[in-house]
């Protein structure tokens, strides 16, 4: 295998996030979004949010996964601080399924965790849905687990039933 690496994601990097969301999610998600959503993931507006969110610095975070030269994934996190305590969010988390089962995925949580760690958080979460079984088992070989919540979403033609996983940002790259 190639060298394999997470870094922080750039200016440069927002035309791969894009790419690799919207082929991911038409590959996974056909089944659970609408075309219109999936169509909205390559839209003007949707490069726009990437890029504001890989500028937005503190309490946001935006990492890519490489493999070589090759941008393979990324995950976008967030610490959120208030006067119900913190809350350390992983709000995507995606590998294209070609470069799967090569650790990508864990070492993108392991970096957002020390990163959301850092910020002051001991545990996170994320949002998958409840029809992704091959996300959930992620999280789950991660020792996050699916905690009881449950949130439905209007996707605009049905919903979307998402589980809440939950575990300690303590995580190790593997």
């Amino acid at each position: 295998m190639a060298l394999a690496s997470v870094r922080p994601a750039v200016d440069a990097d927002v035309d791969e996030i894009v790419r690799i969301q919207a082929e991911t999610w038409r590959l996974v998600y056909a089944d659970l979004l609408p075309a219109a959503a999936l169509e909205a993931l390559t839209s003007p507006d949707a490069r726009r949010t990437w890029a504001d969110a890989v500028h937005a610095g503190e309490p946001f975070h935006v990492f890519v996964a490489q493999e070589g030269e090759w941008t393979v994934g990324f995950c976008a996190a967030a610490h959120y601080a208030g006067q119900g305590g913190s809350i350390a969010e992983i709000s995507t988390l995606l590998v294209e399924p070609r470069w799967g089962r090569r650790g990508h995925g864990g070492r993108l949580l392991a970096v957002a965790g020390a990163a959301l760690r850092r910020a002051g958080s001991q545990t996170g979460r994320a949002w998958v849905p409840e029809a992704d079984h091959a996300s959930r088992r992620f999280y789950d070989r991660a020792g996050w687990a699916a905690d009881g919540a449950v949130r439905t979403l209007d996707t605009g033609d049905g919903t979307l039933r998402e589980v809440r996983h939950t575990g300690t940002l303590d995580l190790q790259v593997q």
